[in-house]
């Protein structure tokens, strides 16, 4: 053996030695976690873009179910998932031996290994245990207490899960991926003094249940709902559909046939009468998913020569090849079934890929929408190619309503949609009444036309080939329908680029009388907005406008349910509205002084004919800053409210937390606003100036005045997120929440043009405002935000040095020319406004932060434009001119973040950031000022470079189309 040899050998030798050492330190119970199928090192690894060791970390990191190893989490967190909600056993305490396998004063952040526990003050309130949800019965007499756990654990997002045609599925379940469940359900009696009688639970399913798509029957007799099961060997998780008779309580499958599975990819169950339920099934004749070729038939190509002008978002999760198309086929396609109460089964139709069923408010039709192919490789399957059909609801075919081509080519601009019939749904107010719209400007918002879009109407089979009739035209996009009756419908539309929306009367049974514009307004101003007519649910289950009659006045009026918004904040409303002449009285308002208060629903819509007004009873929510949000019922004439939820507060820790709305100015006059928190018996004049986080969320204006509206209320409850800023009041933080960041463009002006400028002034202005107050220590403000938030807080970092210590940023994108066409509300691409996109991308200024930045990003984050390469590129730019900086990759998250490993792991990632960069930054804040404020956007000064030295260097709104989804919304009220 040569010296060569030698050497050679004694670098394997090293390696392996290397290997088993890291191996060493993990639990042999963790190791039993790791799945036999993945012990093989995955070629995504071998092909990171960048050199890492081959830690511990770097193996807990690997995240692909099919090509990655699992996150080393024991088994004894995946065992315990849904023990007891909020305590221990919930699937992620008692890992904390494992997650917290260094102390939380490690200081080198490369070597730490496993998930991480944010301090207890934190933890303790993110895992209070939930309040279940509420839905009422369709004759208001009973409601359903839906009951929830708390966070999931990881082992549920690494389920394996295929990501097709902008939608991600859960093979072994057959729905979409990720789904949150109830665990059990609980009925109680409205008694007649408005109080709630004992709880019946509903029974009969298995332990350990995961309950969705609970629905009411329309006569209030019985539920449907499904009911998955975690696999064991040789059985299957997939749902089945439930029901549950009301009376006793007692649950049982509806389809008796042990094969037959409900495919929820799309839409999933609807009743069609009291008895019948439609349902969307895997068909008893697919066999095993199709196979990945290994060899492909040919390259992947797209083609444009027909010179199509196709300008898309960056969407996610798209198809990639054919293979991936006949997966989407395997998942998707469904074979509906007739299923009574009786155990009758029928076949309806043939199998395609069904996306909604809408039965006609007299139960004698039914809509069903599918998509099919050509599919593309560039748009999500809600642009796809969509049929809708009319059936009657004992399965015979009537006839094809539209067969729409794929539609790749819909403009970027707001206010675009597809062309041909869009929203076409059954009139509420008609035994089966057809309406839809359709656009007269090719979609296309840039293009001049009126009218622009104009609503049909048709009855479900015309006689005599009797033609569709035209029911209003709209100069503006069409933007829905609230029907009451032939004599009244009120029909809006809007337009994005003015901010211009419009409420039209019509009667529809008359043409006679002409439509006319009720409301004419600004969607920005709302301060002038009149409310939302309250709906009544009809004997059919359909809702329409509520009419309200008052004694001896042969008026017509509505109930307008509004939010009140003030320059003192919202004080939410309910006025009876006459229609025909625009009076109106106020019958009931939110008690401004301490309360804030809403109007939920009607609740006394069980009656036929009109309701008089002597008669109404409401459904309505009050809360306080320090009280939880509490249901009561209202009755009139008394207007006396009896309470009927009696809910515990979530964290009695921060029961007495102090909040206030403040006002302050801009520099160049606008008025803003945001909500203060400071935490439980401070005292600004006894404890001196806290640690502030600062937490926002820019947004656009057209207008100075609208954007200085007040929005919100001072004395809404601090509901507290998982994530929330507001946590951080269990360390003696004070937290500004939402201040608002408006990027105003008055006129023909593009407000992103002068973003960095607006955004800087705006957040000055909240920096001054706090100090000012003697609440935040001038040197210890901290800045972030999630999504278009963390665009915002790179933003302040680079271009306003002086304001902040540090800052976190959340699922955010960095470069706006990887979303070259369009992003947020910027309907220009990138070759439109090449300046726009370069000056508020903070890549581009990534030599300009100084500060420290905490970056996290979900690794399997979905939303358009926020791929989780801008973070990874992000952090490499930051590191490559030596920033003090750190990314943390989420294994397993998307663009929110839902495991209770990960959440918990973010908070510790913060607080130590914060507790670090904050708390503990000793800057002189006089030397830091005013040596930055003459440069901002240029760079920091001396002593600011000094500490970046010492570091190391070591929303996007989503735009997915809805219209693949069911149009019916299944209210819970």
């Amino acid at each position: 053996m040569g010296l060569r040899d030698v050497l050679q050998l004694q670098l394997q030798l090293n390696e392996l030695y290397h290997r088993f050492s890291l191996l060493s330190s993990i639990s042999p119970l963790s190791l039993l976690s790791i799945s036999s199928k993945h012990t093989h090192l995955s070629s995504s690894l071998l092909s990171r873009r960048r050199p890492r060791r081959c830690s511990l970390r770097t193996m807990a990191t690997m995240t692909s179910s099919s090509s990655r190893l699992r996150n080393l989490v024991p088994l004894s967190a995946i065992a315990a998932e849904n023990a007891t909600p909020g305590g221990a056993s919930n699937g992620s305490a008692s890992s904390s031996s494992a997650a917290t396998a260094l102390a939380d004063d490690q200081d080198d952040s490369t070597a730490e290994v496993g998930y991480r526990l944010p301090p207890p003050e934190i933890r303790d309130i993110v895992d209070a245990p939930p309040l279940p949800a509420l839905s009422f019965s369709p004759h208001r007499d009973k409601i359903l207490f839906l009951k929830r756990r708390a966070l999931p654990p990881l082992a549920e997002l690494a389920r394996p899960e295929e990501k097709l045609a902008g939608i991600r599925i859960d093979g072994k379940c057959n729905t979409r991926s990720r789904m949150s469940f109830y665990t059990g359900i609980g009925i109680h009696q409205l008694m007649p003094d408005g109080t709630l009688g004992p709880e019946k639970e509903i029974h009969g399913f298995p332990d350990g249940a995961k309950i969705n798509f609970v629905t009411w029957s329309p006569d209030g007799k019985h539920l449907s709902f499904s009911i998955r099961v975690d696999e064991e060997e040789n059985s299957t998780s997939k749902l089945k559909v439930w029901v549950a008779d009301i009376e006793t309580g007692k649950a049982r499958p509806l389809i008796q046939n042990p094969d037959i599975y409900l495919n929820a990819v799309f839409d999933n169950f609807v009743w069609l009468d009291n008895s019948t339920l439609l349902v969307s099934t895997i068909p008893l004749s697919r066999g095993d998913p199709p196979k990945k070729p290994i060899v492909p038939v040919g390259p992947k190509i797209q083609s444009n020569e027909q010179k199509n002008v196709i300008q898309v978002r960056t969407f996610q999760d798209l198809l990639k090849d054919e293979y991936d198309a006949d997966l989407f086929d395997y998942y998707a396609t469904s074979q509906l079934v007739l299923a009574s109460l009786d155990g009758t089964v029928k076949e309806f139709g043939s199998p395609a890929v069904y996306t909604s069923m809408d039965p006609s408010p007299d139960q004698k039709y039914t809509l069903i929408s599918s998509i099919h192919r050509p599919y593309s490789f560039i748009v999500p399957c809600g642009r796809f190619p969509k049929k809708v059909d009319l059936w009657t609801s004992d399965g015979r075919f009537v006839r094809e309503l539209c067969d729409l081509p794929l539609a790749e080519d819909i403009p970027i601009t707001t206010s675009s949609v597809r062309k041909g019939m869009r929203s076409l749904n059954w009139r509420a107010d008609k035994p089966s009444t057809l309406y839809w719209v359709e656009t007269q400007d090719g979609g296309d918002a840039k293009v001049e036309a009126s009218p622009r879009d104009i609503v049909y109407i048709q009855p479900a089979e015309p006689l005599n080939g009797e033609e569709p009739e035209i029911l209003h035209k709209l100069d503006l996009r069409y933007g829905g329908i609230s029907w009451c009756d032939d004599s009244l419908a009120l029909v809006y539309e809007s337009w994005y680029k003015t901010r211009k929306i419009r409420t039209w009367v019509i009667s529809p049974g008359s043409k006679d009388v002409s439509p006319r514009i009720l409301f004419d307004r600004s969607s920005e101003d709302v301060y002038s907005d009149p409310g939302s007519p309250m709906l009544r649910r009809t004997p059919a289950g359909t809702y329409v406008i509520a009419k309200i009659k008052k004694e001896n006045d042969d008026g017509t009026y509505v109930l307008l349910n509004g939010s009140g918004a003030t320059p003192e904040g919202n004080i939410p409303f309910l006025d009876l509205f006459e229609i025909s002449t625009g009076n109106k009285e106020r019958i009931w308002k939110s008690d401004k002084e301490k309360y804030f208060e809403t109007v939920v629903a009607l609740m006394s819509d069980e009656k036929e004919g009109d309701l008089l007004v002597d008669q109404l009873k409401i459904l309505t929510s009050k809360e306080s800053k320090t009280e939880n949000t509490q249901y009561y019922i209202m009755s009139w004439p008394e207007k006396k409210a009896h309470q009927i939820t009696n809910f515990p507060h979530p964290y009695p820790q921060l029961e007495t937390l102090q909040k206030e709305m403040v006002r302050y100015q801009r520099k160049d006059g606008v008025q803003l606003t945001a909500t203060l928190y400071l935490p439980p018996g401070y005292d600004p004049s006894k404890d001196g100036p806290l640690p502030c986080l600062i937490w926002s969320y820019p947004g656009e204006f057209k207008s100075k005045d609208a954007a200085g509206q007040v929005r919100g209320s001072p004395n809404e409850f601090a509901g507290i997120g998982p994530t929330s800023a507001l946590l951080w009041l269990a360390r003696r933080f004070a937290i500004l929440s939402g201040p608002t960041i408006p990027i105003i463009g008055e006129g023909d002006e593009e407000a992103n043009d002068r973003y960095v400028e607006q955004l800087v002034a705006s957040a000055e202005a909240a920096v001054e405002e706090v100090i000012r107050r003697g609440v935040a220590h001038p040197n210890k403000i901290a800045v972030g935000g999630h999504s278009y938030g963390a665009f915002m807080t790179a933003n302040l970092l680079a271009h306003a040095p002086h304001l902040f210590c540090c800052g976190i940023a959340r699922s955010g994108a960095y470069n706006r020319t990887l979303t070259p066409f369009g992003f947020q509300n910027e309907d220009r691409t990138l070759w439109e406004a090449t300046n726009t996109y370069v000056e508020m991308s903070p890549f581009m200024s990534a030599n300009k932060i100084k500060k420290p930045i905490l970056l996290i990003h979900g690794e399997e984050d979905n939303n358009p434009g926020t791929l989780t390469m801008q973070s990874d590129r992000f952090f490499n730019a930051l590191k490559g001119h030596g920033a003090l900086s750190r990314l943390v990759i989420l294994p397993f998250e998307s663009h929110g973040y839902a495991s209770r490993e990960s959440i918990m792991h973010v908070l510790w990632e913060t607080d130590r950031w914060l507790q670090r960069y904050c708390v503990s930054n000793a800057t002189d804040v006089n030397v830091d000022v005013d040596g930055s404020k003459e440069n901002v956007g240029l760079g920091a000064d001396s002593e600011t470079k000094a500490v970046a030295t010492s570091g190391g260097g070591g929303s996007e709104e989503s735009n997915f189309e809805d219209e693949v989804f069911p149009s019916r919304q299944r209210s819970l009220l």
